[in-house]
């Protein structure tokens, strides 16, 4: 049993009516929804929309709700549903994840005349913080297309491998023949690492042979971090130049 209320062009509250408007509301309701759903389904295909992407309420939120008229809270950019009422939200919407459109329409028609005193604290709640948007259509927008197409997977958090170093010795190396090598006018950083292989032997061993000790075993691994540090040091020397 559903009544609304115009607050605003769009807006509208939803309070507890009498048995007989039921219908009508419904079907205005059911109309508007139509109206709406046809015109920006399209729009937002392939996309979700950043008027759903919202999080906990803030202390600004909190405070402004509780009257508090000591502090001077800023302008307000972004209006968020609290928690609670997000993880409903998200609920219904994946339990509606694959209904077509017609399907998911009935449903959030009939979930929104059975959770009616929870929307309407909602409701209530964003127009204190003087939200001027349509807030039921903001609803059905976060479950439609952001909720509904959320992964419940976890996604697992990447281990980083430990740095491994250049030793000290081979990097001077490097740095001394870069320094000797770039005030000629043909040299460029790939020939010159080339030459300072031949040129340094014995101190690529020993860099070869700590990169060992630190756990780096793959011999092609090894040649392209070397390679990587003297093109480094390259870009290095001329940004400090």
């Amino acid at each position: 049993m559903i009544k609304v209320k115009v607050l605003h062009q769009h807006q509208y509250i939803i309070a507890p009516a009498k048995q007989s408007n039921k219908q009508t509301i419904k079907r205005k309701m059911t109309n508007e929804l139509e109206t709406r759903i046809g015109r920006e389904e399209e729009a937002s295909r392939g996309g979700d929309w950043a008027i759903a992407q919202r999080g906990l309420v803030t202390d600004q939120e909190s405070r402004a709700l509780a009257g508090d008229s000591t502090k001077i809270c800023p302008n307000i950019y972004r209006y968020k549903f609290t928690q609670s009422f997000m993880d409903e939200l998200y609920q219904f919407s994946k339990i509606h994840q694959y209904d077509d459109r017609k399907s998911f329409k009935e449903a959030w028609l009939l979930w929104v005349e059975t959770n009616l005193d929870m929307i309407n604290t909602e409701i209530a709640r964003l127009t204190d913080l003087k939200y001027d948007g349509d807030i039921v259509d903001k609803m059905f927008k976060s479950a439609r297309y952001y909720f509904r197409k959320k992964s419940t997977k976890k996604t697992e958090p990447c281990i980083r491998r430990n740095y491994v170093s250049v030793q000290k010795e081979l990097l001077d190396e490097m740095d001394g023949h870069i320094a000797a090598n770039i005030v000629n006018e043909n040299y460029k950083p790939s020939e010159g690492f080339s030459e300072f292989c031949n040129n340094n032997v014995d101190a690529l061993k020993k860099g070869i042979a700590h990169l060992m000790e630190q756990g780096m075993k793959d011999s092609h691994e090894i040649q392209d971090k070397i390679k990587k540090t003297y093109k480094n040091r390259y870009f290095i020397f001329i940004t400090n130049k």
